[in-house]
């Protein structure tokens, strides 16, 4: 069974995941630790909790989901797992960086693409891979459902959506992403987002001002 412990970084405010379980076994998810600090209190959390990361995975490669990427990968000889159209994302990043006045060190290794229907498994426990595009060409979010949650990186928020003014980001592709990936998903689906608190698939339905 996978425990969630949230974590929210930079001058951004983006929420940062770490799944693990009853074997100690760990997978980050969008590791956006900018400040030594914060990549100092993700670590010390690890090292607490006795955890083996075993997987870095990113729902998407905006700056702000990147940002500890290279930390991430080096710390724990991990490769980077993502969406084949989100590398060319990835390689934009620290422009952005430079752009928001926040300038990173960028993931160089090499990757592991993941896909539509794609199972990651951690443990006995299995993560299903959703394509969801729209806020970026290549968003991909984790489900899991023995738990009943999802990892959705910025395609549905609490009462809200993910921009779609980025390079690469299509307002109706997002809108039908969430109507048939995520909205078919059971009312009860716990969604953790990119930023600000958790909702539900259900709650999501009845009363999203962008889905109406």
């Amino acid at each position: 069974m996978l425990k969630i412990k949230a974590f929210t970084f930079s001058p951004i405010q983006e929420n940062t995941y770490l799944l693990y379980n009853q074997f100690n076994q760990c997978a980050i998810i969008d590791p956006g630790c900018y400040f030594d600090a914060e990549k100092e209190q993700m670590a010390g959390f690890i090292e607490k909790n006795v955890l083996k990361a075993e997987m870095l995975l990113n729902t998407h490669c905006h700056l702000d989901h990147v940002f500890g990427n290279k930390y991430v990968a080096e710390t724990y000889g991990l490769t980077l797992q993502l969406h084949e159209k989100e590398k060319a994302v990835l390689e934009f990043a620290p422009t952005s960086g430079l752009m928001w006045n926040m300038p990173f060190d960028n993931y160089t290794g090499s990757f592991i693409y993941l896909k539509e229907g794609d199972v990651i498994k951690l443990g006995d426990d299995e993560l299903l891979v959703i394509e969801a595009p729209g806020h970026s060409p290549g968003h991909i979010c984790f489900y899991c459902k023995a738990q009943n949650f999802l990892i959705g990186g910025d395609v549905l928020f609490n009462r809200s959506i993910g921009r779609t003014d980025l390079p690469g980001g299509n307002h109706d592709t997002l809108l039908n992403s969430i109507r048939q990936k995520l909205f078919v998903l059971p009312d009860e689906t716990v969604v953790y987002s990119g930023h600000g608190p958790s909702t539900t698939i259900g709650e999501e339905k009845l009363a999203n001002p962008f889905l109406q």
